[in-house]
């Protein structure tokens, strides 16, 4: 409906230019709004201010030229008006409304989709999480967000991969092996002074049992080094195991799982630092490589070989990001934790110097979550291994709970979720809210069935009857799906479908609070049981993309 009242500004405005109403044919980006005040009207734009400089005219009399010029040959509009210093407010008539309806039925589960992408190739890469222990709430909150960015991505007509990459080399998976080598010792009677920079989880103890159990005293008998490696990877495999189980359980499954240590095995990290070495980005400097990411905006340069002849993770990502443009993805989004908010600028830098344009990398930084029960902080410590993991709050509120939750909010701000609330079966819990709406229409339609009303189509006479207040804010709300739909996609913001559900949820609520679906008028209730099916279908459209389910029955 705004294309079409945007359309119809741009041919009266051009009709007015050329009838000599309007001396240029120079107009700005047509933008058309839904006003907060609902008397000021259904749409209104702003057209006549922002080309006032241009048209050498005042506002309100280029107000007057484009509305003289409007021809409504579908009769949509009820009435226009000229406000303030030269908004121009339009009226819709209700039956305007009414094709919505048709539409939402007519693309049922695509009602929405859009080919905004036009195919283009995109990586979303989420999670990632190291190996090294369990998945906690954190990473359930980036987990949610990269899934539903890469689900409305993939609506809006981009072809999207999901994938998890697999942090398993390096510092931290060696501490990993340490830590378990030094608690299967101690299994094995050894006295144990274990650092506090190893990893202190019950789950630690648990692999050390595992290997003493297989292995006896065997590792004790060979060399340190390889003992420590074996109980490395034995951790590091039984750990990525568990993390895959949790995210399918949370609704999470990813098209790719990307080994760092296969870029190592593959050569293609040497390769990298080897090719930037001629190219003069990376340098020799206190006996360590260095990359010059200040040449490409970041604060300082970085290493990527260390004196010792290791590598920097900074070396191994650039690779990594490499390969993702060279697997033929046109532009590749990651979903981080906000802490790592440093490391943006080094990583632009090196794909700028890799030859590929800044804004094919697009970053999500994901803020802390506050877990809470009843309004009171639940202690979290990752230092003594107490943290509640994804799985724990999964098993307690539900993945539906726990997904819908985690985006609540922008994941710019933190997020308080509190577990309490998450179980909830009232209104004050924003899932429930959300999913009373579609099971309460299943409801209506079973009972609209025992009535024997169950050829429920588009009936132009059943249909002109929906003409209350509530009736038209409800089609309203449902039109603009699409739009909303589209800047989820076009800013990467999930959150925008679950505001959007909770306000059409709202809309429907204070429908059905003032009116029956099911009413003696038999026309009546076809038209109503039309609507409120296409608000089901909404919910359950938008509900899919957030990976939550939409229930019949609660």
């Amino acid at each position: 409906m705004k294309h079409r009242i945007k359309n119809l500004i741009l041919e009266a405005a051009t009709c007015a230019y050329e009838k000599g109403d309007l001396p240029s044919k120079a107009f700005s980006a047509i933008e058309v709004e839904v006003p907060k005040i609902e008397s000021h009207g259904d749409f209104s734009t702003n057209i006549a201010m922002v080309t006032a400089s241009v048209q050498k005219m005042p506002p309100r009399k280029i107000a007057e030229s484009i509305l003289k010029n409007v021809t409504d040959p579908d009769n949509i509009l009820a009435k226009t008006e000229i406000a303030g210093p030269g908004f121009i407010n339009f009226f819709l008539n209700t039956w305007s409304w009414y094709p919505v309806l048709r539409k939402i039925h007519q693309e049922d589960i695509r009602y929405g989709a859009s080919d905004i992408g036009n195919g283009e190739k995109i990586q979303v890469e989420f999670v990632s999480s190291n190996p090294t222990g369990p998945l906690h709430v954190g990473h359930g909150r980036g987990a949610v967000v990269g899934d539903s960015v890469a689900n409305i991505l993939g609506l809006c007509g981009y072809d999207v991969q999901k994938e998890y990459y697999i942090n398993d080399s390096g510092r931290q998976i060696n501490t990993l092996g340490r830590s378990v080598f030094l608690r299967y010792k101690e299994l094995l009677g050894e006295e144990i002074q274990f650092p506090e920079d190893c990893y202190q989880g019950d789950y630690i103890r648990e692999y050390a049992k595992k290997i003493r159990d297989s292995k006896g005293k065997a590792l004790l008998d060979q060399d340190e080094e390889k003992s420590i490696s074996f109980c490395a990877r034995f951790a590091a495999e039984h750990i990525i195991t568990q993390i895959r189980q949790d995210l399918v359980s949370f609704g999470v499954e990813f098209d790719n799982w990307y080994s760092e240590q296969s870029l190592y095995d593959s050569g293609k990290v040497d390769a990298v630092i080897d090719d930037f070495r001629e190219k003069n980005i990376v340098y020799k400097k206190d006996g360590a490589l260095w990359f010059k990411t200040e040449d490409f905006g970041d604060e300082k340069d970085r290493v990527v070989v260390r004196r010792n002849g290791q590598t920097t993770y900074f070396a191994s990502d650039i690779a990594y990001h490499i390969d993702k443009f060279e697997r033929g993805f046109s532009r590749v989004i990651d979903v981080w934790g906000a802490d790592h908010h440093g490391y943006v600028s080094r990583m632009e830098g090196s794909i700028e110097a890799s030859g590929y344009k800044r804004d094919q990398f697009n970053v999500i930084l994901v803020q802390l979550v506050n877990l809470m029960r009843s309004g009171e902080p639940v202690a979290m410590s990752t230092r003594a291994g107490e943290f509640v993991t994804l799985s724990d709050v999964v098993k307690e509120v539900g993945k539906d709970a726990a997904r819908f939750i985690f985006l609540t909010r922008n994941y710019e701000s933190p997020l308080d979720f509190d577990l309490e609330l998450a179980k909830k079966k009232t209104n004050d819990n924003p899932v429930f809210y959300v999913q009373y709406v579609h099971a309460r229409i299943s409801s209506i339609v079973r009972k609209g069935l025992e009535r024997g009303l169950d050829d429920i189509t588009w009936d132009k006479e059943a249909i002109a009857t929906l003409k209350e207040p509530e009736e038209i804010s409800l089609m309203k709300t449902m039109a603009r799906y699409p739009e909303v739909l589209q800047n989820s996609a076009k800013f990467m913001e999930p959150h925008r479908i679950t505001f959007y559900l909770m306000d059409l949820s709202a809309c429907f609520h204070a429908y059905y609070n003032k009116h029956r679906v099911l009413t003696d008028v038999p026309i009546l209730s076809r038209g109503r049981l039309y609507m409120v099916l296409a608000v089901q279908k909404v919910i359950r459209n938008g509900l899919t993309l957030l990976g939550v389910s939409a229930p019949d029955r609660m």
